[in-house]
């Protein structure tokens, strides 16, 4: 038995049915630790391996995880990113990150630029309608089952606001159809068309994997009108 097992490069036993991961898993200590630069290379399940090492039975089976967590992320839309929220939530107390300042401080600081933009008509209608429904909602769930047991229903509706501060194709609302779906997806275009012409190499992130399916078809609309 040891005091400690500490995996150094630990995304060496995300897959499961690997002898790094069988024999990894059978070395018997009080604490367990792990580093790895990449902990997710494949999918969100590489997690779950990791997560198997340092606390078994954390993340439930991993037949659960593939089916709550897995498959809802990689189908995108509400449900995909409701188990991210849940998935962050459960990780979140056992992770320390080391900041960039603390590994290369040689490298300047970041520099940020916040560009803020108004919803469009369509937009706001939609988000004003969503709010007030679910101002109704969470009034009366708070009143019978107290704020606690509706933390579920406040996230939900909290992620949903912002899907529509994105694009409102993120809702998949039946029969909605908008002429002016998203002034941020107006507003990337502005700020991509300035990157380009300064001769930039552009890396874009969303907390929305549904975003990032809307930009790339996008992107490949006006690819075909310029004829590229």
């Amino acid at each position: 038995d040891f005091a400690m097992v500490l995996l150094d490069e630990a995304q060496h036993i995300k897959n499961v049915s690997t002898q790094n991961a069988i024999c990894a898993k059978q070395l018997r200590a009080q604490h367990r630790l792990v580093l790895t630069g990449t902990p997710i290379e494949n999918s969100v399940t590489d997690l779950w391996s990791i997560m198997d090492f340092l606390m078994p039975g954390y993340l439930g089976s991993y037949e659960h995880f593939k089916r709550h967590y897995e498959a809802p992320i990689a189908l995108g839309g509400e449900p995909g990113e409701t188990a991210q929220v849940k998935l962050r939530r459960k990780l979140r107390p056992f992770l320390l990150r080391r900041l960039k300042t603390e590994v290369a401080t040689d490298l300047p600081p970041r520099i940020e630029r916040v560009a803020s933009c108004s919803l469009t008509p369509d937009q706001r209608t939609v988000y004003l309608r969503l709010l007030e429904n679910a101002r109704r909602k969470l009034t009366d769930m708070v009143t019978q089952q107290g704020f606690q047991r509706s933390r579920m229903e406040v996230l939900k509706t909290l992620l949903r606001l912002r899907q529509v501060c994105c694009h409102l194709g993120l809702l998949r609302l039946p029969g909605l159809q908008s002429a002016m779906p998203s002034a941020k997806t107006d507003l990337f275009f502005e700020l991509l068309d300035e990157a380009i012409d300064s001769g930039h190499r552009v890396l874009v992130f969303s907390q929305f994997v549904s975003m990032l399916t809307i930009l790339r078809q996008e992107l490949a609309l006006v690819r075909k009108e310029m004829g590229e």
